[in-house]
């Protein structure tokens, strides 16, 4: 769940997670919290999300405009041209002007729960975009928090790099002190040189991976060239490594009922079934009341236009029942489709279930291996360091050779380092299995 980058170097000392002092750079440096309040409001996936959902909700207030009746005006404007006879019988072209005004009103009545069925399936899609919406957040909240503590498990490292660094060359000091008073060979001398050179590259390897680190939380928060960016280094005590681990069914069953995705695929499936209803009132009769209202005019009458339209005005009203024989199958395609959308919808949320569960029993082990391996490391790290100081004492001393010592501090960093993965390790799957258990991620 984290990418824990492997080093070569010699890693000395444990360190806890100390407070390093930030690089002046005129701004407040970066704590995880920032970090993902910063990364929820400018991510771009989220922004995104966020116009869909915006955008169901611009389709629900246009269902819920099919409920009420329609009202339009209309109007005809004619000019007829056309030959006929004088009184002479000469033939001549003559023109005639009229006008018609209307105001119709349309009203569904009933079309078989089509329109509420609409309204009902469109509410349930606003659900569903809105849970896409925290997904999305949830998505981002999780990548924030292993991007950074892949940056506090690359500084961890660059300082013990750092410590290892000043031993080597506190060694190889000593050491050339022995050689002159004859204590060890030149082979013995140059071995150690060659370590401290071997530390001193570790050291720039250890920088060069805290930068890209850095670099890559930086990206994932989508910051640009002119901002400033400087990662806050909190305490990270030992203590936080074998907190409590919370039950697997717990976890399970609190994110069953909070975490998103699993709502989104229950809405889904609402609005599948909603999608069966809407097909079958294809098959049901459709009750619509319309009423209008209308006048005309027209030149050559020799009354005026006021006295036409009073004359011509007239009202209308009307109710239409359509019922449905036979459709070439349409209604019954509809219906057949929407039953499969159904079934594949439910199917989504079984899917989204399970890898729902997949993610938690992963966490979970992950969490009880770290801690195991922390706890074994831990032991380990004390035996190693005692019998390294005792082969340190002794070379010192001309007891043991280069070789022995070289042996015993490798020994010693390994387990360190083993023991620096596997806390970092269980405290991130410990962060994100009480996120599905509904806490905020804190640090």
């Amino acid at each position: 769940m984290i990418r824990i980058i492997p080093t070569i170097t010699a890693l000395f000392l444990l360190t806890t997670g100390t407070l390093l002092a930030q690089e002046s750079s005129g701004s407040q440096p970066w704590t995880l919290k920032r970090c993902i309040d910063y990364a929820r409001q400018k991510n771009i996936q989220i922004a995104s999300n966020r116009i869909t959902a915006e955008i169901s909700r611009v389709e629900l207030d246009a269902a819920k405009g099919q409920r009420l009746p329609s009202l339009g005006f209309s109007t005809t404007q004619s000019i007829i041209n056309q030959r006929s006879e004088n009184a002479t019988g000469a033939l001549g072209s003559t023109s005639s002007y009229s006008g018609n005004y209307g105001l119709d009103a349309g009203w569904t009545l009933y079309n078989g729960g089509k329109i509420k069925n609409t309204v009902r399936q469109q509410e349930a899609l606003v659900r569903g975009s809105d849970y896409d919406v925290d997904k999305a957040g949830n998505d981002i909240e999780i990548a924030v928090t292993q991007y950074y503590l892949e940056v506090l498990y690359a500084n961890e490292a660059l300082t013990i790099a750092r410590q290892t660094l000043e031993v080597s060359q506190a060694e190889e000091a000593r050491a050339e002190e022995l050689y002159r008073a004859g204590s060890i060979s030149a082979s013995d001398l140059a071995q150690l040189k060659a370590q401290r050179s071997s530390d001193n590259y570790q050291v720039t390897v250890a920088e060069n991976t805290l930068s890209q680190a850095r670099l890559d939380l930086k990206q994932l928060l989508e910051l640009g060239l002119e901002e400033s960016f400087e990662v806050y280094f909190p305490e990270l005590p030992d203590s936080q490594v074998l907190l409590p681990i919370p039950s697997l069914a717990t976890v399970y069953r609190t994110a069953l009922e909070t975490m998103p995705e699993i709502q989104s695929s229950k809405t889904s499936i609402e609005a599948a079934e909603l999608e069966e209803k809407i097909a079958s009132a294809a098959r049901l009769p459709t009750i619509s009341l319309s009423a209008g209202i209308g006048t005309g005019n027209f030149s050559g009458s020799g009354i005026s236009i006021g006295d036409q339209l009073e004359r011509k005005f007239n009202q209308s009203a009307g109710l239409s029942i359509s019922v449905p024989i036979f459709s070439n199958r349409q209604a019954t395609t509809s219906i057949a489709r929407a039953k499969l959308q159904t079934t594949s919808a439910r199917l989504d949320l079984t899917a989204a279930e399970k890898e729902l569960l997949k993610t938690v029993e992963s966490l979970h082990q992950d969490a009880v291996s770290a801690q195991s391996r922390y706890r074994a490391a831990e032991d380990q790290t004390e035996a190693t360091r005692q019998s390294y100081e005792l082969v340190s004492q002794q070379f010192n001393a001309g007891m043991k050779n280069t070789v022995e010592l070289l042996t015993e501090k490798n020994n010693y960093l390994n387990a360190q380092r083993e023991q620096l993965q596997a806390k970092f390790q269980a405290i991130l799957s410990l962060k994100l299995l009480n996120f599905y258990r509904g806490e905020s991620i804190e640090l």
